[in-house]
């Protein structure tokens, strides 16, 4: 079977986790209901320049903590040139260009991080709607972050979205069902679908689903 695209990547692995889950086969729900904050060892406080925290940094919003040292920043298209200034003022070093638009940066240190800078129509909507980490931090609200990880589909983005769905409130899930139908709604049946899973694996229901 040809796995071309993220939305086949996708199918196959939420088909293989459908025929497999049993309810209530996850970790502890105290463990679940933890989150952790560790600094990123990054001083971003200082850049002007609209930005939000996405990838595996961002999930610990909304699931237990998983180990990183990935630092990825998002931004649309036409704030990248000034948001490149501020990182190269605060001694960042360009290593590249991303394939997905962006870059890849380097400081002195060794610390590394990746700008996105993208052309979805709802870039600046998700920059804009930002929720604050512990340490004020702006980090990507979760209907975002679902898109965001809908375009890669990698198996860790699948499990990520499963246990981040799972665990989120009706408040969220109706916010999630919202943004992805305005957007990316030939995604639906996979979005439910995920819900479903994570509600599975914490032995939860979802008196929302369809």
């Amino acid at each position: 079977m040809a796995l071309d695209t993220a939305r086949e990547r996708r199918h196959v692995l939420i088909e293989m986790a459908l025929r497999r889950a049993r309810p209530g086969t996850g970790s502890s729900m105290e463990f679940y209901r933890r989150r952790d904050w560790s600094a990123l060892g990054v001083d971003l406080t200082s850049i002007k320049t609209p930005f939000a925290i996405v990838g595996a940094v961002a999930t610990r919003l909304y699931m237990p903590e998983r180990v990183t040292h990935d630092i990825d920043l998002f931004v649309p298209r036409a704030s990248e040139p000034s948001i490149s200034d501020e990182l190269a003022q605060l001694g960042f070093t360009k290593q590249g260009d991303l394939s997905i638009g962006g870059s890849t940066w380097t400081n002195a240190n060794g610390a590394g991080l990746a700008l996105i800078a993208s052309t979805d129509p709802w870039a600046s909507e998700a920059v804009a709607a930002t929720v604050r980490s512990p340490d004020g931090l702006p980090i990507v609200r979760l209907p975002y972050l679902v898109l965001l990880k809908f375009k890669s589909s990698r198996s860790i983005d699948v499990g990520d979205l499963s246990r981040m769905l799972g665990l989120a409130s009706d408040e969220a899930l109706v916010e999630v069902r919202t943004i992805v139908s305005t957007y990316q709604s030939e995604d639906l049946e996979d979005l439910e679908s995920l819900i479903a899973l994570g509600k599975l694996e914490f032995g939860a229901e979802d008196t929302n689903m369809r």
